[in-house]
């Protein structure tokens, strides 16, 4: 593969990517392994593509981690990612602060173990006062819940003869406060949004690649960006 952080041009750069993590389970299968271990080695490819991120200065990444829709899963799995995300931000919190990385989540916490919440509120709680990057981990997300959610939201505090507008909506959203997303990279090779980010990525660049997550390295970042920056956006005009 060609070196795309070359190919790049550093001054169209996107603020926002979100990250569809798709095919953990299956890079495991391929090689005869548990899934657990798909989602372990997955999980190694955070760091290095965060460091990919502060080298083109992208400001905010989302990462799909969990849906409300994966509860379906096997429960030991299920277990197994929660135990997982303990240990990551366990082991990597130092790190990921030095960095200059702000730790962000959107999704309800309520459903997660308590020790996941606690993990969670930690690692936000000790990188509050980074501003180099955001590292927004969608954890129990759902799309249209999120927009459910925040048309709630208004109702409960809107006024006499009021009516919801966009504006009304996305400040009461989930990632409320971030950049809009420039770009939607899904992995694994399937070619759907999977209740993501549903209202945020109405004008963004889509970009689905065959590589398996835990395959995914800095330079497949890099290509995708790279894929972005030669689409034209309209963003519905000419």
């Amino acid at each position: 593969m060609k070196d795309y952080s070359r190919l790049i041009d550093r001054k169209k750069i996107p603020s926002h990517i979100a990250i569809i993590m798709d095919g953990n389970g299956r890079w495991a299968k391929k090689k005869s392994l548990p899934r657990s271990e798909g989602h372990r080695r997955g999980s190694e490819i955070i760091e290095p593509l965060m460091d990919a991120a502060l080298d083109m200065g992208i400001r905010a990444v989302s990462l799909y981690a969990f849906s409300t829709e994966n509860w379906v899963r096997p429960k030991p799995e299920i277990i197994g990612l929660w135990k997982l995300l303990d240990y990551f931000f366990n082991e990597k919190i130092v790190s990921i602060k030095a960095k200059g990385i702000r730790v962000r989540h959107s999704g309800f916490l309520d459903r997660l173990p308590a020790s996941s919440q606690r993990t969670i509120r930690n690692a936000i709680d000790t990188t509050r006062e980074n501003k180099k990057l955001t590292l927004n981990f969608c954890l129990n997300y759902g799309g249209r819940q999120d927009i459910v959610q925040a048309v709630n939201g208004w109702i409960d505090g809107r006024g006499r003869n009021e009516r919801v507008s966009a504006r009304d909506i996305e400040k009461r959203l989930l990632t409320a406060g971030l950049p809009e997303v420039d770009l939607l990279i899904r992995t694994g090779g399937e070619c759907r949004i999977s209740n993501f980010l549903i209202w945020q990525i109405a004008y963004s660049e889509l970009v689905f690649m065959d590589v398996l997550w835990p395959d995914f390295r800095p330079n497949h970042l890099y290509k995708a960006v790279y894929e972005f920056q030669l689409r034209e956006r309209r963003f519905g005009g000419i």
